[in-house]
């Protein structure tokens, strides 16, 4: 995540890792929730495990916003479970900003569009040829990601 950071701290926006610890988001939240207090001026977000657990976050908590790279969905070659990774969308009332590879094992590119609609109002970039990474377009990614940020901080 550090190239992430820092390319957003070049585009003017000041961001923090967040470290997890692995196993299961349910574990991860309350250290997700210490090092990130709601607010109307915050937005969180996470790539893979940690945008799991930010959203999880994002729908107990006021936040100014959520971004999301590469959403787990589900599991590689198993695209059940999409409902329980996704039951808690519906109570997310931030914007979200969802980016994701249109090949990613990890979200079924069909599967991810039919989900997006549970949440309130969201975003979805999709990148063709793309899997469970976005390095290969982190700078159009960060350019998108900035120019949201610009868009939900106007009053």
């Amino acid at each position: 995540m550090r190239p992430w950071i820092a390319g957003l701290a070049e585009r003017g926006f000041e961001t923090r890792f967040v470290p997890l610890p692995k196993g299961s988001a349910e574990r991860a939240l309350p250290v997700y929730r210490a090092a990130a207090p709601p607010g109307d001026d915050i937005v969180i977000g996470g790539r893979s495990f940690g945008g799991r657990v930010a959203s999880l976050l994002a729908a107990e908590s006021r936040f100014a916003g959520l971004v999301l790279l590469c959403y787990p969905l589900h599991r590689p070659g198993h695209p059940v479970g999409v409902d329980e990774r996704t039951a808690h969308w519906p109570r997310i009332s931030c914007p979200v900003l969802l980016l994701s590879g249109e090949s990613d094992p990890f979200a079924r590119i069909e599967l991810l569009r039919d989900a997006v609609p549970r949440l309130p109002s969201a975003t979805l970039v999709t990148f063709p040829g793309l899997g469970h990474g976005l390095d290969r377009v982190r700078g159009d990614a960060l350019g998108r990601i900035a120019d949201w940020l610009s868009l939900i901080r106007q009053p």
